[in-house]
């Protein structure tokens, strides 16, 4: 029940995103949300702009991992490249929790990509541990290449 309770949440969330409405990160949202709200942008990347799934995907990278990927502009070239853009529009996500402690999550996301071909990352999201307004939110730090899986029928 609570799957379609943030399933429907989710829904509502993104048919009225704009550019101005990004969803910030908050202490509220859980590690799941947060991988939800990323997974879920990538998939509807365009909607309801060009590349607004990637922006807000952005807002949800840990600030380590922004100093590696950031600017925004170098992270979208980056989410476009053969590694990532199997994300973008994909069709069907399923994900597995490795990995919990008080302060990281570690997932296995299986992505059904828009070309019908599976492949799996390992997504690791951890709590802000630094002073400032981010403190006790869940991001982002780090997603592995993709694992090729098969294709489908």
């Amino acid at each position: 029940m609570k799957i379609l309770f943030r399933l429907i949440f989710f829904f509502f969330i993104f048919t009225n995103i704009s550019n101005a409405d990004l969803i910030k990160p908050n202490a509220k949202f859980k590690p799941f949300d947060v991988l939800m709200i990323q997974l879920n942008s990538l998939k509807n990347n365009n909607n309801p702009y060009k590349d607004a799934g990637i922006e807000q995907t952005w807002e949800f990278a840990h600030p380590v991992n922004k100093s590696s990927t950031g600017p925004l502009e170098r992270f979208k070239q980056m989410i476009y490249s053969d590694s990532y853009k199997i994300l973008i529009s994909h069709e069907n996500n399923k994900t597995i929790t490795l990995k919990k402690t008080p302060d990281k999550f570690v997932y296995k996301v299986y992505v059904l990509s828009k070309n019908k071909k599976k492949y799996y990352y390992i997504w690791q999201i951890e709590k802000v541990t630094a002073e400032g307004k981010l403190k006790n939110c869940w991001m982002t730090t780090g997603v592995s290449d993709p694992i090729f899986l098969g294709e489908t029928i």
